[in-house]
């Protein structure tokens, strides 16, 4: 394990010993291409490739790689590829859910989705965050907040989840929907940002 300082040090021009894994994980700002990280992205990105390989009738294989690939996945979930992660480890997906063609859960913090959800195609899982300071987005810092999807969410195609953002439970969110802060449980949310139009 190493430590990769930026030519500038941390952006809060603190000290710090621990790698940018440990950095990343603690939820702190770190360098994406710390070659730790980059290992780690790689071995998933060829567990993902491997799965986006996969056909229709290959379930079994599915399952397996699956499970390697996620920190968890619950029984009777079924994610159609192509399917695209950052690390993979750090998603956990409930029982019984479905996600179409073209998720991409970026990972850099937790993605914890629940039971019964159902994802649209092309739906992005985003919690990585860059510095709006110029200086630090240049030396290549990055930060990431978690995302939470509550149970038997309906995420319609195209949406969009930022980082940092929880969806409650029976949550319903429109399709081109780019959700950037929290929603409550039991409510229907369109829009860009989204916002809630009803309760159901």
């Amino acid at each position: 394990m190493t430590t990769q300082p930026s030519p500038t040090g941390p952006p809060d021009g603190a000290f710090d010993a621990r790698t940018m894994r440990e950095r990343m994980l603690a939820g702190d700002d770190y360098i994406a291409d710390d070659p730790e990280l980059a290992e780690w992205s790689f071995a998933a990105r060829d567990l993902a490739a491997a799965y986006n390989a996969t056909t229709a009738r290959q379930g079994p294989l599915r399952r397996r790689l699956l499970e390697q690939l996620l920190g968890s996945v619950g029984e009777g979930t079924e994610i159609r590829p192509p399917f695209q992660v950052d690390y993979g480890s750090q998603i956990t997906i409930g029982a019984r859910c479905f996600a179409n063609f073209g998720l991409v859960a970026l990972d850099v913090a937790a993605i914890t989705i629940g039971d019964d959800v159902q994802i649209g195609p092309n739906v992005q899982l985003l919690t990585p965050t860059h510095p709006l300071d110029p200086g630090p987005r240049r030396d290549k810092w990055e930060g990431a907040q978690p995302i939470t999807i509550g149970d038997n969410v309906w995420l319609g195609g195209g949406v969009i989840v930022c980082p940092g953002v929880t969806i409650g439970a029976d949550t319903v969110v429109g399709a081109g929907s780019v959700v950037t802060k929290d929603l409550p449980a039991r409510v229907l949310a369109v829009g860009n940002p989204a916002r809630v139009i009803r309760e159901l």
